[in-house]
């Protein structure tokens, strides 16, 4: 028999604590010349949830400009450490971009990693990003803003030694690491460049068939992505966070008048963003450069949407978008218990519509002001192809441009067309295709038509 053993109670395990893991963070804001803003520690708290760190402690302060040595001044450095002592906190997130220097000298007086508003933005796009393209773009950004931070922390360990009789001091291990980085920014911009091209024949084939652009821009969390999946019905990532989506999504749709038009949704904005960002990020932005319209998307509910507007304003006249048509989109109307509406300026233009993305209430107006401005924004022109050229005859035909139809002696194709001004900059840029005065003259009239090769020459010739 075997001897009798009491039963073995089993050792509970104490419950996981979700937050064990997550880096608590103090959060840094200085007014520059005036008191702190909430609103703008606001959004410093939202960036550093977004990121996935806890705010445990904020320190803020007042200076009329930035202390050369940690852009804080002494005594507030001094604060930040004491601060971050009593917290137990992990990390410190400065609301201000900060020179190498100035990072170097907060994490040598602190004890703990420093990370500006930059790099901060930069690991959150460094969490979503989800295509190829994307990732490659963070990671470009990263390493060249990695490029400013190194330091002559590595010196003593030097791999190499040179010359006869391994004399010299050989390459350090800071050469090593410039060289690697180097190296590894150039075969990111080359993959970019061959992702680029990919993209530009893309949008090639999509001018063959002339089918207006749409693309919606706004500040981080406006609630562009909603509307997108509002709109197209697409399955596109939704979350009330900043950032929530970075890669570019492309839908094509039909508005109720049956004309099509292609929708990208584009990431977000924020105020100070990066240049590294704008930088690496100008292949999705080209979405919102040749776009036909522009949706700026504004939260309405948010008592700073006029700020944020003029801030994304100021990006999209970085990128080189200032001058494309906008429609103002006033999100999140349920929010303030307003009604949808649709506004005009004063030559009774579709210029703004306020509706909200999440009860699906304006829509109908959004299309209709959609319509209206694409309708405006196409011109009237006589376009001369080659008789080889059915395949561009047919396509002018199923976008419904196509009024009236001639056929010259020589051959060429005649006609009357009605297109937006960006679809006929591209048509005079095809070979063989002249873009000419509306009015062909009588018989037996001298002609004055003139083909127009350029932007400028194009615009003088037609009505």
């Amino acid at each position: 028999m075997c001897a009798w053993r009491p039963r073995r109670t089993r050792r509970r395990r104490r419950p996981h604590r979700s937050d064990s893991l997550t880096p608590r963070a103090v959060l840094v804001r200085l007014g520059l010349g005036a008191h702190v803003d909430p609103e703008d520690l606001e959004e410093l708290t939202q960036l550093a949830l977004s990121a996935g760190a806890r705010p445990v402690a904020t320190v803020t302060g007042r200076r009329e400009r930035p202390d050369p040595r940690f852009f804080l001044g002494s005594g507030k450095a001094e604060e930040v450490r004491c601060v971050a002592e009593s917290s137990e906190a992990d990390v410190i997130l400065v609301d201000h971009a900060l020179t190498p220097s100035q990072e170097r000298n907060l994490e040598q007086h602190t004890g703990r990693r420093v990370l500006d508003r930059n790099e901060l933005i930069l690991d959150i796009f460094a969490q979503r990003a989800r295509s190829f393209e994307g990732k490659l773009e963070v990671e470009l950004a990263q390493l060249k803003h990695l490029a400013t931070r190194l330091v002559r922390g590595w010196t003593h360990l030097e791999r190499q030694k040179g010359g006869i009789g391994l004399r010299g001091p050989g390459e350090t291990q800071l050469e090593t690491d410039r060289r690697l980085l180097g190296e590894r920014v150039r075969v990111l911009t080359r993959r970019l460049g061959r992702i680029k091209q990919q993209r530009e024949t893309g949008r090639r084939m999509r001018k063959e068939i002339p089918v207006p652009s749409v693309a919606l821009v706004g500040y981080t969390n406006a609630g562009k992505s909603t509307l997108f999946r509002a709109v197209t019905g697409a399955d596109a990532y939704v979350a009330d966070q900043l950032f929530a989506t970075l890669d570019p999504t492309v839908r094509r749709i039909r508005l109720p008048g049956g004309t099509p038009i292609v929708i990208a949704d584009t990431v977000g904005f924020i105020r100070e963003l990066p240049h590294e960002l704008v930088a690496a990020f100008q292949a999705t932005l080209t979405e919102a450069r040749e776009a036909s319209l522009l949706l700026h998307v504004i939260d309405a509910s948010d008592p700073r949407r006029e700020t944020h507007r003029a801030q994304v304003d100021e990006v999209l006249a970085e990128i080189g978008a200032e001058r494309i048509p906008q429609v103002l989109v006033y999100n999140k109307i349920d929010r303030l218990g307003t009604a949808a509406r649709l506004e005009r300026d004063e030559e009774s233009r579709a210029a703004a519509v306020w509706c909200s993305a999440a009860r699906r209430d304006g829509l109908d107006l959004l299309q209709q002001a959609i319509a209206e401005r694409l309708s405006r924004a196409a011109r009237a022109a006589r376009v001369r192809i080659p008789p080889a050229a059915g395949a561009l005859r047919s396509q002018l035909y199923s976008r419904g441009a196509v009024r009236e139809e001639h056929t010259l002696e020589d051959g060429t194709i005649d006609l009357a067309v009605e297109l937006p001004e960006a679809d006929l900059e591209a048509l005079a840029r095809e070979g063989g295709v002249q873009v000419l005065r509306p009015h062909a003259p009588a018989d037996g009239e001298a002609s004055d038509e003139a083909p127009c090769a350029a932007h400028d020459a194009y615009l003088e010739s037609i009505v």
